[in-house]
């Protein structure tokens, strides 16, 4: 929750979601409180979490690592609530190792599914069972907890299926957590946005990932290889989504266009990729003229130019 100054009890903006978009709008709040004195709330309860209030129309904003899923666009409807997408930044899903990890630097997709899928529970248990040539040691694993757009989007580039993940591993929707555990141990493996990653990337190493299956190179997460489509399958938009009934409401209407005047300095800020600036300029006439809907029909899609996403049609 951000509050700070001389703030207004009788105007609240409520936003939650996203652990991955949380440091992104803490800032914007922080920022927004302090030139209006309005109030702004900010929980971390993850995407899939966060969706539940925002579909019951508790909350005015969403933060999501991840599109709106078919069941959460029915349950909008089902409350009569209408939804802005407004895109706002860029994430890369960085696969990290401990940093004193010596026979790693890159990894194929296939051989993360054989790691990540669900089959691999009990099964597939040490370094050597993916690679002969790497240890003989048990891999421990860290990730993102089933509430986490970040394990929808994961489990969806790398096994094919949204939600389908071995459940042998430490989960949570804070990434500091996953960050200490790979960390503290030598063999570990995770995965977490790249915000995370770069704010730690002495202790932890970031892996280069091969999109085997579609003969893609090997390329490491940075934010070159994000904007000119290299980085796949784990490259991802972010988004704000919004209660269309709640822009009616003046600081409302007041922090979401001081959070699209602010968030390419604030997403490099904390080490996230920012949309091209002619991106912005689309997202801020969608905001204006109150375009209804999701372009993304109640799926994710992997590895999409912002370009394409904002030409596409939009539907509740």
């Amino acid at each position: 929750m951000a509050q700070t100054g001389v703030v207004r009890g009788d105007q609240v903006v409520k936003i939650d979601g996203s652990s991955t978009v949380y440091p992104i709008t803490e800032g914007a709040a922080e920022d927004f409180q302090k030139e209006t004195g309005t109030k702004v709330t900010v929980g971390i309860s993850g995407t899939g979490g966060g969706f539940k209030k925002f579909t019951r129309g508790e909350t005015d904003v969403q933060n999501a690592s991840r599109p709106i899923l078919k069941s959460e666009m029915d349950a909008a409807k089902q409350s009569g609530i209408e939804y802005l997408e407004l895109p706002i930044a860029y994430d890369a899903l960085t696969v990290v190792v401990n940093a004193k990890n010596d026979w790693v630097d890159s990894i194929r997709v296939s051989e993360l599914k054989k790691i990540w899928e669900p089959e691999a529970q009990g099964k597939i248990k040490k370094w050597n069972q993916i690679r002969a040539e790497w240890p003989d040691k048990e891999i421990k694993l860290y990730g993102a907890g089933s509430d986490s757009g970040t394990f929808d989007y994961f489990t969806e580039a790398i096994n094919g299926k949204s939600k389908a993940s071995r459940g042998d591993y430490t989960a949570s929707e804070d990434d500091n957590v996953l960050v200490q555990g790979v960390e503290g141990d030598r063999h570990a493996l995770g995965y977490m946005g790249f915000a995370y990653y770069v704010a730690h990337q002495k202790r932890l190493k970031g892996l280069a990932v091969e999109w085997d299956a579609k003969q893609k190179p090997a390329s490491k997460p940075s934010e070159e290889a994000v904007l000119q489509g290299l980085y796949n399958p784990l490259s991802r938009p972010l988004f704000l989504y919004v209660n269309v009934k709640s822009l009616d409401k003046p600081e409302v209407k007041k922090f979401v266009e001081f959070y699209l005047n602010h968030v390419e300095s604030l997403a490099k800020e904390v080490k996230y990729i920012p949309l091209p600036a002619e991106s912005y300029v689309r997202v801020k006439a969608r905001l204006e003229k109150k375009e209804k809907g999701t372009a993304f029909a109640g799926h994710g899609d992997m590895a999409v130019p912002i370009g394409e996403i904002l030409d596409r049609p939009l539907s509740q």
